[in-house]
């Protein structure tokens, strides 16, 4: 029987694939550049393929090469997960990791973060903020334990918990006569005048599903990076504006600004905030109290 790969020589792999450089991928797994370049070396034997372009400017990861990196992350988390399940018992305490998407984040972090530190104290959180696939990236390779994120969204690798529903409203000028109702409906004339964030925000999706589209077409080509952004440009008349309820909810509009808001009439639209996890991920205790957590935050009132 041929030799298998080791754990140690597919983590020098994905360090190397990561740094683009021996010096900095020896750094970064706590052993010395000849220790790598021998396991690479001994990697590449066992499968029997170059996985690694190098001179002495440059170092490339061949198409072969990025491939198994991809099956290497994989194996590494699923690695780690094992050694978690057999160490999980029924606490909720030691190190999570959190991703949060950016139209979440400031709008129900701050009164989840406060109840998790009250009600379970002997856990630590590290948290990132990025877009859905970076997010989801980061929670394949076992470097996040969850992701809070909106769906829908392309979760088919993953298991997810929904947590509730957050319809969209409107935002707009105040004179602007559209607003004159206690609803707006969302006809092609509406619908053309949106203004969507720039690609890689879930939000523009969702956005474009309630419009009937799947890609931009007409009205406004202007893009906006951050929900922040999108309000400002609303309040400078550039167009209407799509928001989540808990952002409005939770003072993205001030009173400072000349915006109208008002609910969408129905069919309205929404998205669902969910918890994402990896299906071999044994830490349910801690997802079921997280998700316990992000509701309650959800149905507190507002002081």
């Amino acid at each position: 029987m041929s030799s298998l790969p080791s754990l140690k020589q597919l983590q020098y792999l994905v360090a190397l694939s990561e740094q683009l450089s021996f010096t900095r991928a020896a750094n970064a797994c706590f052993v010395t550049q000849s220790t790598l370049s021998a396991g690479l070396k001994e990697l590449e034997g066992i499968l029997g393929s170059r996985l690694v372009e190098r001179d002495r400017q440059t170092v490339l990861m061949t198409p072969l090469g990025l491939e198994v990196v991809q099956r290497a992350h994989a194996i590494l988390a699923a690695t780690r997960d094992m050694v978690d399940f057999v160490a999980a018992d029924d606490s909720v305490s030691g190190l999570l990791r959190l991703g949060v998407i950016p139209t979440i984040a400031p709008f129900l972090l701050p009164r989840t973060l406060s109840l998790l530190r009250e009600r379970y104290p002997c856990l630590r959180l590290a948290l990132r903020e990025d877009l859905s696939e970076n997010l989801l990236t980061r929670l394949e390779r076992g470097q996040l334990d969850f992701a809070l994120i909106a769906l829908p969204y392309d979760t088919g690798k993953f298991m997810t918990k929904e947590l509730f529903d957050d319809p969209l409203w409107i935002i707009g000028k105040k004179n602007d006569p559209l607003f004159s109702k206690k609803t707006v409906k969302l006809a092609p004339e509406v619908a053309n005048r949106l203004l969507l964030l720039e690609e890689g925000h879930c939000l523009r999706d969702h956005t474009l599903f309630a419009c009937g589209k799947r890609e931009q077409a007409g009205g406004s080509q202007i893009e906006a990076t951050s929900l922040l952004t999108l309000v400002e440009m609303v309040n400078s008349g550039f167009g209407l504006g799509l928001v989540p309820e808990m952002a409005v909810k939770n003072g993205l509009i001030t009173e400072a600004e000349r915006i109208v808001v008002r609910p969408v009439a129905p069919p309205y639209p929404l998205r669902k905030i969910a918890i994402a996890a990896r299906r071999s991920m044994p830490r349910l205790a801690e997802m079921d109290a997280l998700a316990d957590t992000i509701q309650w935050a959800h149905r507190a009132p507002l002081t």
